[in-house]
């Protein structure tokens, strides 16, 4: 785990850039003084039979905003969170029952605009101790492990499109087996692949 933690922290402490969903839309104008609300995700790293996982959830389908989609465990920030490494920490304590002592903070990307209007830190922690998943059923409707070396494989990214809001919107994919990770989840781990290959 020492060997991980110490090349990401590397892999963190290299400049990055903010992202946003609509890197690969140039064309997209968007609007003078929109306000951003902040919002904070964990990027969880466990170590499973010596081999770092990343932990994602499948968000529930009858939710409002980005149903069935894979995401991290993560939300807006409350007036409560002293910051947005505190928002990470409670929701994904909330979403998938991870208690925040466990989780040693690496640190954090460049923030991402969405679609959404939400500027998102995505906080990279190391979970200390095995947990058994505890899913949120009201929101998240299944929790799983992708291998980091998967992730980190920016051959494994690919563009794709679709019609959205009557113009063709382009995004990174990083699928995985039967999981469809796209937009800004993928976006995110697209920016923590760049860093650990830089």
């Amino acid at each position: 785990m020492s060997e991980v933690a110490s090349e990401l922290r590397a892999a963190l402490s290299r400049a990055g850039e903010a992202s946003s969903d609509f890197d690969l839309n140039p064309e997209v104008s968007l609007p003078e003084g929109r306000v951003l609300r902040p919002a904070g995700v964990l990027v969880p790293i466990e170590m499973v039979d010596g081999q770092p996982m990343v932990i994602l959830t499948k968000r529930a389908s009858h939710l409002k905003h980005h149903p069935g989609q894979i995401a991290f465990p993560g939300g807006k920030k409350d007036e409560g969170d002293a910051d947005v490494v505190a928002t990470a920490l409670r929701e994904a304590q909330e979403e998938i029952g991870l208690d925040p002592q466990n989780v040693e903070v690496l640190g954090t990307l460049e923030p991402h605009e969405t679609v959404s209007s939400f500027t998102v830190t995505p906080v990279v922690g190391m979970i200390k101790a095995p947990f058994a998943f505890a899913p949120e059923l009201g929101e998240v409707e299944e929790v799983f492990r992708v291998p980091l070396s998967h992730l980190s494989d920016i051959n494994r990214f690919s563009i794709q499109g679709r019609r959205w809001r009557g113009q063709r919107r382009y995004y990174f994919t990083v699928p995985y087996g039967p999981y469809y990770i796209w937009g800004a989840t993928a976006r995110m781990l697209r920016g923590l692949c760049e860093r650990m290959q830089a």
